[in-house]
């Protein structure tokens, strides 16, 4: 189950995150993964999980498994 939608600019993909509980996780979560290559945005939600990641091309995924590690979280895959 894959939540990504494509411009002929951007790649959006979204993810889940376990562990986050509030804002300043939000913020530690966003600010790893902004440091990859490629990204333009990145908005993470605590209350769902979600991480919205938006980049010029697609992501490889151990990458952003590592930033998320980095931040002290848990990626568990794709949403």
């Amino acid at each position: 189950m894959t939540a990504q939608t494509d411009t002929p600019e951007t790649v959006t993909a979204v993810y889940k995150v376990s562990g986050m509980s509030c804002g300043h996780c939000e913020g530690s979560v966003s600010s790893e993964i902004s440091e990859i290559a490629g990204v333009t945005s990145v908005k993470a939600v605590a209350s769902t999980g979600e991480v919205t990641v938006v980049s010029q091309a697609p992501l490889d995924e151990a990458a952003v498994r590592v930033a998320v590690d980095e931040a002290g979280f848990e990626l568990v895959g794709r949403a």
